[in-house]
């Protein structure tokens, strides 16, 4: 993942690849259970990263999340 936005960049480095991997699929519209598939994981998993996901980005929910990814990715 090559981000864009500096700032957005920085909030995104603080994820770990796993979590930069389901917000990516996430972002892209993916439901949990096509994030499990994909990355063969339980949608457990894919649950819990996105807790994750949400508190380190300070993001409010999945959209919130996806948009930070997006304008990072321009």
């Amino acid at each position: 993942m090559i981000a864009r936005d500096d700032e957005e960049a920085d909030l995104l480095a603080m994820l770990s690849p796993r979590e930069q991997q389901i917000l990516e699929r996430a972002a892209r519209g993916l439901t949990n259970a096509e994030v499990a598939v994909e990355l063969s994981v339980s949608t457990h998993a894919v649950k819990f990263h996105l807790a994750h996901i949400y508190r380190k980005l300070g993001a409010a929910n999945r959209t919130d999340a996806a948009t930070r990814y997006v304008k990072a990715m321009r």
